[in-house]
Protein backbone atom coordinates (compact mmCIF):
# COMPACT_ATOMS: atom_id res chain seq x y z
CA UNK A 1 0.00 0.00 0.00
CA UNK A 2 2.74 2.48 0.91
CA UNK A 3 6.01 2.11 -0.91
CA UNK A 4 8.02 5.22 -0.06
CA UNK A 5 9.61 7.96 -2.08
CA UNK A 6 8.16 11.03 -3.68
CA UNK A 7 4.66 11.06 -5.17
CA UNK A 8 5.85 9.99 -8.61
CA UNK A 9 7.84 7.04 -7.23
CA UNK A 10 4.91 6.03 -5.01
CA UNK A 11 2.35 6.11 -7.81
CA UNK A 12 4.68 4.46 -10.34
CA UNK A 13 5.19 1.59 -7.88
CA UNK A 14 1.40 1.31 -7.61
CA UNK A 15 1.25 1.13 -11.41
CA UNK A 16 3.70 -1.80 -11.44
CA UNK A 17 1.62 -3.56 -8.78
CA UNK A 18 -1.47 -3.18 -10.97
CA UNK A 19 0.51 -4.54 -13.96
CA UNK A 20 1.48 -7.56 -11.86
CA UNK A 21 -2.11 -8.19 -10.77
CA UNK A 22 -3.38 -7.96 -14.37
CA UNK A 23 -0.70 -10.48 -15.40
CA UNK A 24 -1.74 -12.86 -12.63
CA UNK A 25 -5.37 -12.45 -13.70
CA UNK A 26 -4.48 -13.30 -17.31
CA UNK A 27 -2.68 -16.45 -16.18
CA UNK A 28 -5.56 -17.71 -14.00
CA UNK A 29 -8.00 -20.13 -15.63
CA UNK A 30 -11.07 -18.48 -17.14
CA UNK A 31 -14.07 -18.72 -14.83
CA UNK A 32 -11.95 -19.64 -11.80
CA UNK A 33 -12.39 -18.33 -8.26
CA UNK A 34 -8.79 -17.08 -8.51
CA UNK A 35 -9.90 -14.61 -11.16
CA UNK A 36 -12.57 -13.18 -8.86
CA UNK A 37 -10.04 -12.89 -6.00
CA UNK A 38 -7.55 -11.19 -8.32
CA UNK A 39 -10.22 -8.78 -9.52
CA UNK A 40 -10.99 -7.94 -5.89
CA UNK A 41 -7.27 -7.25 -5.27
CA UNK A 42 -7.11 -5.13 -8.43
CA UNK A 43 -10.21 -3.20 -7.45
CA UNK A 44 -8.86 -2.48 -3.98
CA UNK A 45 -5.54 -1.26 -5.41
CA UNK A 46 -7.14 0.81 -8.18
CA UNK A 47 -9.72 2.47 -5.92
CA UNK A 48 -7.18 3.38 -3.22
CA UNK A 49 -4.77 4.68 -5.85
CA UNK A 50 -7.44 6.74 -7.62
CA UNK A 51 -8.79 8.26 -4.42
CA UNK A 52 -5.28 9.30 -3.34
CA UNK A 53 -4.55 10.84 -6.74
CA UNK A 54 -7.84 12.73 -6.72
CA UNK A 55 -7.23 14.04 -3.20
CA UNK A 56 -3.61 15.12 -3.61
CA UNK A 57 -1.99 14.62 -7.04
CA UNK A 58 -4.54 16.34 -9.24
CA UNK A 59 -4.89 19.42 -7.03
CA UNK A 60 -1.07 19.73 -7.21
CA UNK A 61 -1.19 19.35 -10.99
CA UNK A 62 -3.79 22.13 -11.15
CA UNK A 63 -1.58 24.34 -8.99
CA UNK A 64 1.89 23.66 -10.42
CA UNK A 65 1.58 22.50 -14.04
CA UNK A 66 0.78 24.83 -16.90
CA UNK A 67 -2.57 23.70 -18.32
CA UNK A 68 -3.00 21.61 -15.18
CA UNK A 69 -6.77 22.04 -14.99
CA UNK A 70 -7.28 20.29 -18.32
CA UNK A 71 -4.78 17.56 -17.44
CA UNK A 72 -6.41 16.89 -14.06
CA UNK A 73 -9.91 16.91 -15.56
CA UNK A 74 -8.87 14.33 -18.17
CA UNK A 75 -7.34 12.05 -15.53
CA UNK A 76 -10.44 12.32 -13.32
CA UNK A 77 -12.62 11.41 -16.32
CA UNK A 78 -10.40 8.35 -16.90
CA UNK A 79 -10.90 7.34 -13.27
CA UNK A 80 -14.68 7.75 -13.55
CA UNK A 81 -14.86 5.38 -16.54
CA UNK A 82 -12.73 2.74 -14.84
CA UNK A 83 -14.60 3.07 -11.55
CA UNK A 84 -17.96 2.57 -13.31
CA UNK A 85 -16.62 -0.58 -15.03
CA UNK A 86 -15.35 -1.86 -11.68
CA UNK A 87 -18.79 -1.21 -10.21
CA UNK A 88 -20.35 -3.17 -13.09
CA UNK A 89 -17.95 -6.05 -12.35
CA UNK A 90 -18.60 -6.00 -8.61
CA UNK A 91 -21.79 -8.05 -8.87
CA UNK A 92 -20.48 -10.54 -11.43
CA UNK A 93 -18.92 -13.92 -10.78
CA UNK A 94 -15.83 -15.08 -12.68
CA UNK A 95 -17.89 -17.50 -14.78
CA UNK A 96 -20.35 -14.80 -15.92
CA UNK A 97 -20.29 -14.32 -19.70
CA UNK A 98 -19.44 -10.59 -19.40
CA UNK A 99 -16.75 -10.93 -16.71
CA UNK A 100 -13.64 -11.43 -18.87
CA UNK A 101 -14.82 -8.90 -21.47
CA UNK A 102 -15.32 -6.19 -18.84
CA UNK A 103 -11.99 -6.93 -17.15
CA UNK A 104 -10.30 -6.64 -20.57
CA UNK A 105 -11.90 -3.20 -21.01
CA UNK A 106 -10.73 -2.15 -17.54
CA UNK A 107 -7.20 -3.31 -18.35
CA UNK A 108 -7.12 -1.42 -21.66
CA UNK A 109 -8.35 1.78 -20.01
CA UNK A 110 -6.04 1.48 -17.01
CA UNK A 111 -2.97 0.80 -19.16
CA UNK A 112 -3.72 3.82 -21.38
CA UNK A 113 -4.20 5.97 -18.27
CA UNK A 114 -0.94 4.72 -16.71
CA UNK A 115 1.03 5.33 -19.88
CA UNK A 116 -0.35 8.87 -20.18
CA UNK A 117 0.44 9.65 -16.54
CA UNK A 118 3.97 8.28 -16.68
CA UNK A 119 4.94 9.79 -20.04
CA UNK A 120 3.15 13.11 -19.75
CA UNK A 121 1.74 14.17 -16.39
CA UNK A 122 4.55 12.88 -14.16
CA UNK A 123 7.21 14.44 -16.40
CA UNK A 124 5.50 17.82 -16.29
CA UNK A 125 4.95 17.59 -12.54
CA UNK A 126 8.62 16.72 -11.89
CA UNK A 127 9.72 19.70 -14.03
CA UNK A 128 7.41 22.15 -12.27
CA UNK A 129 7.64 21.08 -8.60
CA UNK A 130 10.41 21.33 -6.06
CA UNK A 131 11.55 17.89 -4.79
CA UNK A 132 10.29 18.84 -1.32
CA UNK A 133 6.77 19.32 -2.71
CA UNK A 134 6.94 15.94 -4.47
CA UNK A 135 8.14 14.25 -1.28
CA UNK A 136 5.38 15.88 0.76
CA UNK A 137 2.79 14.76 -1.81
CA UNK A 138 4.17 11.21 -1.60
CA UNK A 139 3.54 11.21 2.15
CA UNK A 140 0.02 12.56 1.68
CA UNK A 141 -0.78 9.94 -0.97
CA UNK A 142 0.48 7.14 1.29
CA UNK A 143 -1.66 8.44 4.16
CA UNK A 144 -4.73 8.79 1.90
CA UNK A 145 -4.43 5.19 0.70
CA UNK A 146 -4.58 3.96 4.31
CA UNK A 147 -8.11 5.33 4.80
CA UNK A 148 -9.38 5.26 1.21
CA UNK A 149 -12.37 3.20 0.12
CA UNK A 150 -11.67 -0.29 -1.24
CA UNK A 151 -14.76 -0.58 -3.42
CA UNK A 152 -15.89 1.50 -6.39
CA UNK A 153 -18.24 4.38 -5.60
CA UNK A 154 -18.83 6.10 -8.98
CA UNK A 155 -21.25 8.65 -7.51
CA UNK A 156 -18.78 9.82 -4.82
CA UNK A 157 -17.15 13.24 -5.24
CA UNK A 158 -13.80 13.19 -7.05
CA UNK A 159 -12.47 16.62 -6.11
CA UNK A 160 -11.56 18.38 -2.86
CA UNK A 161 -12.85 19.27 -0.40
CA UNK A 162 -15.80 16.83 -0.56
CA UNK A 163 -13.69 13.80 -1.48
CA UNK A 164 -11.29 14.44 1.40
CA UNK A 165 -14.16 14.70 3.85
CA UNK A 166 -16.16 11.67 2.71
CA UNK A 167 -13.52 9.14 1.62
CA UNK A 168 -12.28 8.14 5.10
CA UNK A 169 -15.81 7.31 6.30
CA UNK A 170 -16.64 5.39 3.13
CA UNK A 171 -13.27 3.65 3.43
CA UNK A 172 -14.04 2.58 6.99
CA UNK A 173 -17.34 1.05 5.89
CA UNK A 174 -15.66 -0.70 2.93
CA UNK A 175 -12.91 -2.16 5.12
CA UNK A 176 -15.51 -3.40 7.62
CA UNK A 177 -17.45 -5.08 4.80
CA UNK A 178 -14.20 -6.56 3.47
CA UNK A 179 -13.34 -7.93 6.90
CA UNK A 180 -16.75 -9.52 7.38
CA UNK A 181 -16.81 -11.07 3.89
CA UNK A 182 -13.09 -11.97 3.72
CA UNK A 183 -12.72 -9.93 0.52
CA UNK A 184 -9.13 -9.01 -0.32
CA UNK A 185 -7.58 -11.27 2.32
Amino acid sequence: MGHGGDVIEELTTDHREVDRLFEQFAQAPSGSADRKSLLDALTIELVRHSVAEEQHLYPAVREHVQGGDALADKEIDDHARVEQRLKDLEGLEADDSDFDRLVAKVRTEVMAHVEDEERNLFVQLRESCHPYVLESLGNKVRDAKKTAPTRPHPAAPSTPPANKLLAPGVGLVDRARDYVTGRGQ
